[in-house]
């Protein structure tokens, strides 16, 4: 019994000892330092260049309807000017102009809408869900306004009516477009320069954030489902945060391996 006793305690000690030893090749590893690892996954703030694109759109519908408007008086009207025209268009009417004028700004419009849907998808991709639910009406009424105005113009030509009734028709879509897309663009290039100007974390971030510190205030926090809600608008955001964060997982796994890699 007393000679069994050594060789236990002396296996028990061996044991012990291959732990200690495994545990001190593992410390003596190449290790990730917090500042690195801090560095590695704080991703900056992109900003969004939508606004520079909305204040050129502005300023060519502007350009646009000034010129129409010219357009219509000088060469549709003929208020005096009918030699200039003729020598400036030819053989073209000065009402196809400005349909034609009007259908290039149509497909402005699109491309910038098109541009403006990229740019989003992007930052919703970087964790703003919440600015990218809030601008998602905003960014497609221009379109919308636009479309519109290209309905009325061909209702006002198929109406066939005469050619004065039919220009003023034709310059108070226009003018009616100019009033209603021209502050759409104003008040989404304001928001869109106000988030860059911002430069807020992710929504993720922002809610640890205000978690901790009504956890630290001692102050109550409601979770899940509220009273008032939409039913699918919390499913929409869960679904969105859900998206995002596996892609910010995958994120994180590539650059943990680039950095052990590193080290």
């Amino acid at each position: 019994m007393d000679s069994k006793g050594p060789s236990l305690y002396t296996a028990g000690t061996s044991v012990d000892m291959s732990r200690s030893l495994d545990e001190d090749s593992l410390v003596d590893g190449p290790l990730i330092s917090a500042d690195a690892l801090h560095s590695a996954i704080r991703r900056e703030f992109q900003t969004v260049p939508t606004p520079c694109h909305a204040g050129l759109l502005s300023l060519l519908h502007v350009v646009y309807v000034v010129l129409s408007v010219c357009m219509a008086v000088l060469c549709v009207l003929k208020f005096g000017q009918e030699e200039v025209c003729a020598s400036i268009l030819g053989n073209v009417q000065g009402d196809s102009v400005i349909l034609f004028g009007k259908v290039c700004l149509w497909v402005l419009v699109l491309l910038f809408t098109g541009c403006v849907q990229h740019h989003h998808s992007q930052a919703r991709s970087r964790g703003y869900l919440r600015f990218y639910r809030q601008m998602q009406g905003l960014k497609h009424l221009p379109l919308t306004v636009h479309s519109a105005g290209n309905v009325l113009l061909l209702v006002v030509l198929a109406a066939q009516l005469s050619l004065t009734v039919h220009t003023y028709m034709l310059l108070i879509i226009l003018g009616l477009e100019l009033l209603v897309a021209l502050p759409c663009l104003l008040y989404y290039t304001v928001k869109v320069m106000q988030f860059n100007r911002e430069r807020a974390a992710p929504d993720v971030s922002q809610e640890e954030h205000s978690h901790n510190f009504s956890i630290t205030g001692s102050m109550p926090t409601e979770t899940g489902f509220r009273e008032g809600s939409s039913l699918e608008e919390v499913v929409e955001k869960q679904a969105d945060l859900i998206e995002y964060l596996k892609q910010h997982n995958t994120l994180l796994s590539k650059r943990l391996l680039n950095l052990t890699a590193q080290h």
